[in-house]
């Protein structure tokens, strides 16, 4: 048993509006730079539809991820290496500009400077990339809410996998969001398709990111990716990706994209998984088994094994700890209602999904039912109005009675919590119908309902002794042995492109001491009275945050504040006083 730890996350699909906060603020975090304006981190996509880029799921076209080839090995679908080399100064498979869309902006200046004229003027869509004129035709969200339904949603690839009757009930307008990420997977085709072993994935915590200075811009991890989440900045001629907010993740802190969702549906946390197994469960030769087999490579970290196992590969006890009570594990493994998005790919994607089912207790009340009585919604979860097969292709490679299980598990949660806020008594028979205890379920809604902060986020600390010599070390694909299908090796020295292609690269980062300093500093990058400030930033919403108003008087000052201490009106730190003068200024 080769133990290793892995950050995910799982998102709830029944509390997603849609909003599109998270990939605004990733946006303004992450690809706000020139080169990447088409480029979308996080994303959310409206279901059904094409996606970003446009039909991205259709491998067939695109070739991404792995397949079980020959003697049951696993290999990328776009062949063997020497076939990827044969391509790698012309790879013709791989997404134009075109499907994921040109960026543009405004001719600002026509509609803020023209002369007084009879007809209001007009700023014209340009380009961003040649700054020329341009007609709007296609963008990251242009289907979004079913825009120019049917007839752009009939090009979804997963659209054209489910029967004739199932397409017919998209006259009734069914549609869900899905918000996007990189998968950041624990066997990821991306890293295996790098020539120059620029894509590596973190041993401590599994984050896939690319080194930069090793990238040598041949775009075969486009190709490579299924979710097609690596893009090429135009500009430097290098590939980025998701980084999954590392720096905040190594001091604690969640992803932007989650810290913002306003919906509160994303939890993150670290599990255990058994890495000698990768290539079998990967090899699993019938696709809808595939969920299982990675849900059996997440170990139990409660299990006293596993305990002495994750000691000896020198995982911090505040980690294991982190593991037995992280939301990740809970929701995948224990309660099982987290399903991987396209499982098919053989990536081992560690970013989950709640599949959504709240429509049906609209539907049922609307018939005269009582739609959160056990009995209509176990019934009901059949003709939902989000055909289950849909999800199916989504989730389960086309395994409709999973996803069947999971609803009937959310369904059975709405029965038996509705009785207890009730006051009535509680049906342990609810429960038992779906395999849990009463006990599992209220658990279960502490995590999906009422989702405390504390609850969502259970992300381990950075440690500054994660591996060798304090630094972190790139482990690529895990798949990358001697003659595995990755473009590396072991040896670190194979193929001729790139520098010392396909070798393991010491990427120093910034560890966890140095970033809290950073973030907590007080030094001349910060205002001396920082300490005095009113921050709404970072206030919690409770009560009125101390200096906000000024004090009447005679009101006495909070009990936490030492006797004697604080500032008066006037003094150098009080809301009265002009920092930029020598006297005090008084309030207007």
């Amino acid at each position: 048993m080769r133990l290793m730890a892995q950050m995910g996350m799982v998102m709830n699909l029944d509390k997603c509006i849609g909003c599109h906060t998270c990939s605004v603020t990733c946006k303004q975090a992450w690809t706000n730079r020139s080169g990447v304006e088409y480029v979308w981190f996080n994303n959310v996509e409206t279901r059904p539809g094409q996606g970003y880029p446009r039909t991205y799921e259709d491998q067939e076209r695109w070739k991404g991820g792995w397949v079980v080839g020959r003697g049951g090995r696993l290999q990328l679908r776009t062949g063997s290496r020497l076939r990827r080399l044969m391509t790698i100064f012309s790879n013709p498979v791989q997404p134009s500009m075109g499907d994921y869309y040109e960026p543009w902006t405004y001719d600002y200046d026509t509609l803020l400077n023209a002369p007084v004229q009879e007809h209001t003027p007009v700023a014209r869509p340009e380009s961003m990339i040649t700054g020329k004129p341009m007609k709007v035709e296609w963008s990251a969200n242009w289907d979004d809410d079913l825009g120019g339904a049917p007839e752009l949603t009939q090009a979804d690839p997963v659209l054209r996998k489910i029967s004739a009757e199932v397409k017919e009930k998209f006259e009734q307008t069914y549609m869900f969001y899905l918000p996007r990420i990189c998968e950041h997977c624990i066997n990821p085709s991306c890293a295996a398709s790098c020539p120059s072993g620029a894509i590596y994935k973190r041993e401590e915590d599994g984050i896939v990111l690319v080194d930069q200075d090793r990238c040598r811009g041949w775009r075969m991890c486009v190709t490579g990716c299924p979710y097609k989440k690596i893009y090429f900045n135009h500009r430097t001629g290098k590939a980025e990706k998701c980084t999954f907010c590392f720096p905040r993740v190594e001091v604690g802190i969640p992803t932007v994209c989650s810290e913002t969702c306003v919906g509160r549906l994303r939890c993150m946390g670290i599990v255990l998984y058994d890495a000698d197994r990768v290539l079998e469960a990967g090899s699993t030769p019938d696709p809808q088994d595939l969920q299982d087999a990675q849900r059996s490579l997440i170990l139990d970290p409660e299990d006293p094994e596993v305990i002495r196992a994750a000691r000896r590969a020198g995982i911090a006890e505040d980690w294991i700890d982190a593991a037995q009570r992280s939301p990740i594990y809970a929701l995948i493994n224990r309660y099982q209602v987290a399903l991987p998005l396209h499982p098919e790919y053989r990536t081992m994607p560690m970013v989950w999904y709640i599949p959504p089912l709240s429509p049906v207790v609209d539907a049922l009340t609307e018939t005269g039912h009582d739609g959160e009585e056990a009995g209509n919604l176990f019934g009901a979860i059949e003709s939902l109005r989000i055909p289950v097969e849909y999800l199916a292709e989504l989730f389960t490679a086309g395994d409709t009675d999973r996803v069947t299980r999971v609803l009937r598990k959310l369904g059975a949660m709405r029965s038996y919590m509705r009785d207890l806020n009730l006051g009535r008594p509680a049906q342990e028979s609810i429960a038992e119908a779906v395999g849990m205890t009463g006990r599992d379920v209220e658990d279960m809604h502490r995590l999906l309902a009422i989702a405390k902060y504390e609850d969502r986020y259970v992300i381990p600390t950075a440690h500054s002794e994660h591996g060798p010599g304090g630094e972190e070390y790139a482990s690529g694909c895990s798949l990358d042995y001697d003659g595995g299908p990755g473009m590396g090796g072991p040896d670190g020295g194979w193929g001729p492109f790139g520098e010392t292609s396909g070798g393991t690269t010491p990427i120093a980062v910034e560890n966890f001491h140095m970033l809290a300093q950073r973030q907590t500093t007080d030094t001349i990058a910060a205002p001396r009275d920082k300490s005095q400030r009113v921050n709404l930033l970072n206030w919690d919403g409770k009560g009125a945050p101390e200096r906000l108003f000024p004090r009447r008087d005679g009101e006495a000052r909070p009990t936490d504040e030492p006797t004697g201490g604080g500032t008066q009106p006037g003094e150098p730190g009080s809301l009265d006083h002009d920092p930029t003068s020598g006297d005090p200024e008084p309030r207007p």
